[in-house]
């Protein structure tokens, strides 16, 4: 290329070097391809055990599940088939209680509470950015294919649903955050409950009309000066299921108490770091029977599922909408953020924690699912385990962004059914309150349909019109569950990313403070990483 052509030779040099490396890259790969052994081929698979056992797992039980629809099996058959995916959720949510607690405590006692404090703020502004745009994206999307078209008349209900109002969920929200007892909060929850009362409204009486009434009928007045009125009250009530956000709020607490009291908190601090060693053994052990399980829940859900000839036109629409939402949300926003925080490639970190998400995938349950997700993250993406404590629990509980994106799009599918039009204001607040009522969805299945009350109560929309989605939504709150850990996950990476400086001068710190104490003759130290080159006698064990 010349002057003389009025090109630019710059832009020619820049095609040429892109062309070089491209070749180069080519080459390498090649000659990369060409040095695999069986020996290599055999590490592969060996390292990718699980991982290629879940994913077969899923494929053939999906296949199972549908070769065995055309017997018609009764629901007793159904429960007895799905016996081996319900001990796996069983074993699962065995380990959720644990594991929550002493993650949380070991987490944030090795860390001081300005450090603690800086890592609490970078996961509470990732998770509160994530589902905001994940609410903004379920919106959009919805609001240009407009599903909803047409008449509810012809569609077809399930379930049914019970009514609460927004004041009294979110106050229940706030309720858990502080349970009275901490053993009853390891298996209920506190939830309101309504009641009726009747009680007696007296009149003002009027001294012509009762004297006149006495005269003419005693009864006529006694109903004259008393009137009876019927008032629903909120009552104190709890529901099955731990507690978790009390849980979080208490151990982050008690963490940060043990990790304040030095050398006096050491036992407790040893105590909890062992329980964590012990669970996350045990879920190395569970792991081995997760495929079998994943394969037989995900069978036995499509051998129960209704007939397909329940999904008409307008459910088909919704279902499609969500999932295009969904796939937005967790294959272009969460990556994107990941590598403009990070600046190293998603998909590789993404690739680590395949067998959590297949997990997730499975279980549609983001707790159940949280001990797989510390053993990926831990082991496979090498995140540090004062962030996987401390990060994965909370966003367990918090960060629910397929949830968020789904109760947007739903309540304007459910207004558009309606044929009522949405003004902004309304939209606004459905996109605070789907915000705030995924929040308060516990990581359990179908959790979002209870919290979807709250959203159409916010905007006058009848409640009981969430029975036409209940038929997908067994389905949809897999992959809803499936994007929450994949949000869960990728905030863990990037608060590590952002928070690498606390950690190092932390680790700096832990040093100085252990050879002060040995000094003294107190031993004290906090959790070792893995990843130190010196470690004490009595560090933490390896996994």
């Amino acid at each position: 290329m010349t002057k003389s052509n009025g090109e630019d030779p710059r832009s020619g040099n820049r095609m040429e070097r892109f062309q070089q490396g491209v070749r180069k890259r080519t080459l390498l790969a090649k000659k990369k391809v060409q040095s695999i052994t069986k020996d290599d081929v055999k590490s592969y698979l060996a390292r990718n055990a699980f991982v290629l056992f879940t994913v077969m797992a899923v494929i053939v039980g999906i296949i199972l599940g549908f070769c065995l629809r055309p017997y018609k099996m009764n629901y007793r058959e159904v429960k007895y088939f799905s016996f081996p995916g319900e001990l796996l959720m069983r074993m699962l949510q065995m380990l959720v209680l644990p594991l929550i607690v002493s993650s949380l405590v070991t987490g944030t006692a090795a860390l001081d509470s300005k450090a603690s404090g800086k890592m609490g703020m970078r996961a509470i502004v990732y998770y509160m950015s994530t589902t905001i745009i994940a609410v903004i994206i379920g919106i959009i999307i919805v609001v240009i294919i407009h599903p909803g078209k047409g008449t509810k008349e012809n569609m077809h209900r399930e379930g049914k649903i019970m009514q609460v109002t927004a004041a009294d969920a979110f106050l229940d929200l706030i309720r858990n955050m502080f349970p009275p007892n901490l053993v009853e909060a390891c298996f209920k929850q506190f939830k309101t409950n309504y009641d009726k009362r009747i009680f007696r409204v007296a009149i003002p009486p009027n001294e012509t009309s009762v004297v006149a009434s006495i005269i003419n009928n005693v009864s006529e007045a006694m109903e004259t000066l008393t009137r009876m009125k019927e008032e629903v009250i909120p009552v104190p009530g709890s529901v099955n299921g731990v507690n978790a956000l009390g849980l979080v709020v208490f151990s982050i607490s008690f963490g940060l108490v043990i990790g304040n009291m030095k050398e006096q908190g050491q036992p407790l601090r040893h105590f909890f770091d062992s329980l964590n060693e012990a669970i996350m053994r045990l879920v190395a052990l569970i792991m081995w029977y997760a495929p079998l399980g994943i394969m037989f829940l995900i069978a036995g859900k499509i051998v129960e599922m209704e007939d397909m000839g329940v999904i008409g036109g307008q459910l088909a629409m919704y279902t499609i909408t969500v999932i295009i939402g969904l796939l937005i949300h967790a294959i272009i926003v969460l990556p994107l953020l990941y590598f403009l925080v990070v600046r190293k490639n998603p998909w590789v970190f993404i690739g680590g924690l395949l067998q959590a998400l297949i997990t997730a995938l499975g279980t549609s349950s983001s707790s159940a699912t949280l001990p797989i997700t510390f053993k990926c993250l831990e082991e496979n993406n090498g995140v540090d385990k004062r962030i996987t404590r401390f990060v994965l629990p909370v966003g367990a509980t918090i960060n629910m962004d397929g949830t968020a994106l789904y109760e947007a799009l739903a309540a304007i599918f459910i207004a558009q059914v309606n044929n009522f039009d949405l003004n902004f204001g309304q939209i606004i607040t459905i996109s605070i309150t789907a915000t705030a009522a995924s929040i308060g969805a516990a990581g359990i299945p179908q959790a979002g349909l209870v919290t979807m009350v709250i959203v159409l109560t916010s905007v006058g929309l009848p409640t009981e019109d969430i029975t036409l989605i209940i038929a997908v939504d067994w389905f949809l709150d897999r992959l809803r569950t499936t994007t929450n850990v994949l949000g869960d996950s990728i905030g863990a990476g990037i608060v590590e990313h952002l928070s690498r400086n606390e950690l190092k001068n932390r680790d700096a710190e832990m040093g100085n403070s252990v050879i002060e104490e040995n000094e003294m003759k107190k031993p004290y130290q906090l959790i070792s990483q893995e990843n130190e080159s010196v470690k004490p006698l009595d560090s933490e064990t390896k996994m």
